[in-house]
């Protein structure tokens, strides 16, 4: 069954594909000495780490197309879900799910935003 993909996604996905030989790729500093059992899971992770570039590529292009008042709700969301994800500690697998929530409220999120036909 092939799932429907919005165009935003598809731009993250490519994104990532050109990205993905880059090591520790995360959004944040894998080498830092400080960091959280959430982001050390996500730097030993392949797959988490993927994610992770992915949400912040799908994230940063959404919010280009946004307005200001509305970017500053979807940062306001950002931060509540960084939150949950860190509530996650090592779990890897609630960390993936954490990625998948975030990733299908971005999309949705998208589907949302008025654009000319």
């Amino acid at each position: 069954m092939t799932r429907y993909r919005s165009p935003l996604l598809l731009m993250a996905t490519a994104v990532l594909a050109l990205t993905s030989s880059i090591a520790n790729a995360a959004s944040f500093n894998c080498d830092s000495k400080e960091l959280k059992p959430d982001e050390k899971a996500i730097c030993d992770n392949r797959a988490l780490n993927d994610a992770d570039v992915k949400m912040v590529t799908t994230f940063d292009l959404l919010s280009g197309l946004m307005a200001m008042g509305a970017r500053g709700t979807l940062q306001d969301e950002q931060t509540a879900w960084l939150k949950t994800r860190q509530a996650c500690e090592a779990d890897a697998s609630c960390i993936k799910a954490a990625y998948e929530e975030r990733l299908t409220q971005l999309d949705e999120t998208y589907k949302k935003i008025n654009r000319p036909l």
